[in-house]
């Protein structure tokens, strides 16, 4: 190996410094220990890292673009050392977290960044699943923690889950579709004659699971929460959405909320793991999680 980090770390203070001297005072070292390494470095790749010609060392083309690209590698260095002493004092070197549709991605961004002010090391993974994709991930393996509704917990996983609120989810349509215009309450001969907006299941091992659709009833399957908002927006078919959702889209005035007949149950949200496998980083999740203040922020 021709590089080392010491050499690009000699580099490195060299150009911070201003100058040999300098940079041999910040490292502990006399100034021709300094001249010495930088003089292998140069012999080991046989280029001119310096142009000496003036009365102060200037970095050449090459020397410039090596220590752009070094300091990349002692930063990475320096990243894994942290987390390596912090795996040692139990905290995982990363957390992948699998979170259904329902809740959103975006509503946990306030705790992630109170993790980070941690300068834990551990490296976050944020999964957005489906249905029955969340417990997949966990059972997979691809997820070490779980916000997911509840009632759906695969059997023979271990696992501890703590529920964190609960919310209602609404029947919509826009407003110019023929349910949003006809007298109420919506009844399910009603919608059976009408098509259906739904979420693919995010499964990859576990059997597809559906949620709010009629046996016989039309479908249009779409990928992704947003893209369901979006089919009913365009009067493409009838739905349930999250509460928190659909009153952002009545309001605006994109969506109407319908009556029916039978309301679907509110659904319950909580958060799972394994105990077993538990590090410092999924404890921590888990404590601010059962904050009342933070997991009402989830259902709203």
């Amino acid at each position: 190996m021709k590089l080392t980090l010491e050499s690009l770390q000699v580099l490195d203070a060299i150009d911070r410094r201003g100058s040999f001297a300098a940079a041999a005072e910040e490292m502990h070292r006399v100034p021709s220990a300094i001249t010495y390494s930088i003089q292998q470095l140069e012999e080991a790749l046989d280029v001119l890292l310096f142009d000496r010609r003036g009365h102060r060392a200037k970095l050449t083309e090459a020397g410039r673009e090596l220590l752009e690209e070094g300091r990349q590698l002692l930063r990475a260095a320096a990243d894994l050392e942290c987390r390596v002493r912090q795996v040692a004092k139990g905290w995982e070197a990363e957390l992948r977290i699998a979170v259904t549709t329902l809740v959103g991605l975006e509503k946990l961004y306030g705790i992630v960044a109170e993790f980070y002010e941690e300068n834990t090391g551990t490296r976050l993974r944020l999964l957005q699943e489906v249905l029955g994709g969340t417990w997949d991930a966990m059972s997979s393996g691809r997820a070490d923690l779980a916000i997911d509704t509840s009632g759906i917990i695969p059997t023979g996983g271990a696992y501890t889950a703590r529920p964190l609120g609960r919310f209602d989810m609404l029947l919509v349509a826009a407003p110019f579709h023929p349910l949003a215009k006809a007298s109420p309450p919506v009844t399910e001969a009603m919608l059976l004659e009408h098509r259906a907006v739904s979420i693919a299941d995010s499964s990859r091992l576990l059997p597809p699971r559906t949620a709010g659709l009629l046996s016989g009833q039309d479908v249009l399957t779409v990928a992704t929460l947003e893209a369901k908002v979006a089919a009913h927006v365009a009067g493409l078919g009838v739905g349930w959405l999250p509460r928190w959702i659909a009153e952002r889209e009545a309001w605006a005035g994109r969506l109407a909320i319908l009556e029916p007949e039978a309301p679907r149950p509110p659904v319950e949200i909580i958060v799972a793991w394994r105990p077993s496998a538990a590090g410092k980083a999924v404890k921590w999740f888990v404590k601010r999680l059962e904050d009342p203040l933070v997991a009402a922020s989830l259902m709203s």
